[in-house]
């Protein structure tokens, strides 16, 4: 029987056919896949296809200039006349100064520590001197006469309205009778800074402060600048008209002290609640300044 031979081009085993047939199904593959990759680029829930870009403009990072207190007392320890961390030890009877110049203080009446948390100056050691509103204060040892620019200062918490932080007596201890150049809470918490002068010059803040939170409280004096109350590193109440102080020596003392006779005094010139960091300054510190000292409480 004659075999035909089978030709070439109709031979399912030619080369030529299956390299058709391979070069048709690469060819086929690679635009399947090209299709496929632009979808996805565009298919809505795919991880490859969008970049996204987000811009605050609002928001800024910077670094304090002081991380704790007693770094920005420190700073400004040239201008002080003294500078309490207020952190003794219970019943102690000294409050150490910081400022260099020995100008220690005396605890009076009932002194207590306390470490409670959240506290003022809170990357400081130790903790804050507590006052009972009856017989704690504390006394500086100088007698000074009529100082005419000033800035006093502390941190202090309570939830009692009354009592003063801060004050410029004429006794050192017990009741005085010439007093001005003071800082004190009124019945609702309302912080107000008074001088004598023919008399009386105050400004008092507009919001309460018996809030049982920490509060940093500045207030400055001077022939310049007036009287100017800052509270939490904000300008809450001033006078510029307010350049005179009366003319008298004593001594400064925190916690406790005579109201009579001045506005809103509440029943009791002592303070209750806790303090810490209380300093005075024999300049008018600056607006910068004071927002460092508060920054570096927070």
């Amino acid at each position: 029987m004659t075999r035909h031979a089978e030709h070439p081009a109709l031979s399912s085993r030619s080369p030529r056919r299956r390299g058709w047939r391979s070069m048709v199904g690469g060819g086929l593959l690679t635009v399947l896949l090209a299709a496929t990759c632009a979808l996805t680029a565009f298919a809505p829930g795919t991880n490859s296809a969008y970049i996204a870009k987000i811009t605050n403009s609002v928001d800024t990072a910077a670094t304090a200039p002081y991380f704790t207190c007693a770094a920005a007392y420190a700073a400004d320890k040239a201008n002080a006349l003294f500078q309490y961390p207020l952190t003794e030890a219970t019943n102690a009877t000294t409050a150490l100064d910081a400022s260099g110049r020995t100008a220690n203080g005396t605890y009076q009446g009932s002194m207590t520590r306390a470490t409670t948390t959240p506290i003022a100056c809170p990357r400081d050691t130790t903790g804050a001197y507590v006052l009972n509103g009856t017989t704690s204060y504390l006394s500086t040892p100088t007698q000074v006469t009529t100082p005419a620019t000033f800035t006093l200062e502390t941190w202090f918490k309570t939830s009692v309205g009354g009592g003063k932080l801060v004050g410029f007596e004429n006794n050192q201890t017990g009741t005085s009778s010439v007093y001005d150049r003071q800082v004190y809470l009124n019945p609702t918490g309302q912080l107000i800074f008074g001088t004598y002068n023919n008399g009386l010059q105050t400004i008092t803040s507009p919001l309460d402060y018996d809030d049982n939170l920490w509060h940093h409280v500045i207030a400055t004096f001077s022939a310049s600048t007036g009287m100017n109350l800052w509270v939490d590193g904000k300008n809450v109440a001033a006078n510029t008209s307010y350049t005179t102080a009366e003319a008298h020596a004593g001594w400064w003392r925190f916690g406790g002290g005579n109201l009579s006779g001045w506005p809103t005094p509440g029943t009791t010139g002592f303070f209750t609640g806790s303090m810490r960091y209380a300093a005075v300054y024999t300049v008018v510190l600056s607006p910068a300044t004071i927002a460092n000292h508060y920054a570096a409480g927070r």
